[in-house]
């Protein structure tokens, strides 16, 4: 039997549809992604955590779910929204169905919504809080302008590692690179491990001090979710790291960093989310398509002379990297580990690991 459920936005918007997933309500952040696929890692990305995400893209659950796209230790997202979500998917790494295992989650979810009609009302009016409900809209509108915001929450701890790890790698490793974990994507660790290193990560409030212990040639501060201003904490060690040690900032991570120069972080209107996002190298000129999941960017006005500008996004104009142009640090907004999306930036990895061997030598 069909259940029926509603999107409700702040604003009193009501979009209907079918509940799949779990039973129950779900309030969050409402945001939509433009990836055509990787349905499974985006909902498994930190980045996504107190949101609920809508796929721009008709079709998902069509290949199913399975161990290797995973992301995190859990599913992150509050809510799924789709247009169509496939009950018989067909792949041969597919392990189950894209309901079963919104349901094994605990997360609600709802099909059959005008999803065009909704990202373009996000577009116009801006990410807003909303609710996915089966009980009557105009019930769960008052309970939602009750629930505390997106915006004053610290989100980088729930999604934190509560202890320190070490990501498994085969053989000897040539670098040893400890990871800030403010929302760290696995994929960050394969990568890393795959380049060599032994990745250790540690939790979002872990001090300066204690991650110099660890005897690091070089310090990932990872992407996140939420808003930077409220992590004066991961300020607090990013400072105490400057100059001691090579570190890269990646989204969250590039963030933090900038605001421990002098920067100014500020909310966009509805995000970068997707994977086809082109960005200039500004140190190059090459152009690359990338994955991205923020809804916060940098205001380079208050930067030093000792910090430019790297990279641009083409679309607004917004910062999307920044280097230092005497210690070794660099930062991107976007998210080179992809997953889901194209692998043209998986180069900032090797950069980062040549700041490691030059500050070595």
């Amino acid at each position: 039997m069909t259940t029926r459920a509603h999107l409700v936005l702040e604003d009193g918007a009501v979009f209907a549809g079918r509940a799949f997933g779990a039973e129950g309500e779900a309030h969050g952040e409402v945001v939509f992604s433009t990836s055509m696929t990787g349905y499974q890692e985006a909902l498994t990305d930190p980045s996504f955590a107190g949101q609920i995400l809508t796929m721009t893209y008709p079709l998902q659950g069509n290949y199913g779910v399975n161990e290797l796209d995973v992301e995190s230790r859990r599913v992150q997202v509050r809510g799924f929204v789709v247009r169509e979500a496939c009950d018989l998917p067909s792949h041969w790494r597919s392990a189950g169905a894209l309901h079963d295992y919104l349901a094994a989650a605990g997360i609600p979810a709802i099909e059959g919504v005008d999803t065009r009609a909704l990202t373009r009302r996000l577009r116009s009016a801006g990410v807003m809080m909303g609710a996915i409900t089966r009980s009557p809209p105009d019930d769960a509108l008052a309970r939602l302008r009750e629930l505390p915001r997106y915006d004053g929450t610290d989100f980088a701890r729930e999604v934190s590692a509560p202890e320190p790890f070490v990501w498994p790698r085969r053989g000897r490793a040539k670098r040893h690179v400890v990871v800030l974990d403010l929302g760290v994507k696995h994929n960050i660790l394969r990568i890393l491990s795959g380049l060599g290193c032994k990745a250790t990560v540690v939790p979002c409030k872990t001090a300066a001090d204690d991650i110099l212990a660890l005897r690091p040639d070089g310090v990932v501060m990872s992407p996140g979710p939420g808003d930077p201003a409220l992590l004066d904490y991961a300020a607090g060690t990013a400072k105490g790291l400057l100059g001691r040690v090579p570190i890269f900032g990646i989204c969250l991570g590039h963030q933090v960093l900038a605001r421990t120069w002098g920067a100014r972080t500020f909310k966009l209107k509805f995000g970068h989310r997707g994977a086809n996002h082109p960005v200039r190298d500004e140190a190059t000129g090459r152009v690359t398509i990338t994955a991205q999941n923020h809804g916060y960017a940098v205001d380079p006005d208050g930067l030093p002379s000792s910090v430019e500008v790297s990279h641009t996004h083409l679309n607004d104009g917004t910062c999307e990297g920044l280097r230092h142009r005497e210690l070794p640090v660099l930062t991107i907004q976007y998210h080179s580990e992809a997953s889901p999306g194209p692998h043209d930036n998986r180069y900032l990895f090797e950069r980062f690991l040549e700041l490691v061997e030059e500050t070595k030598s």
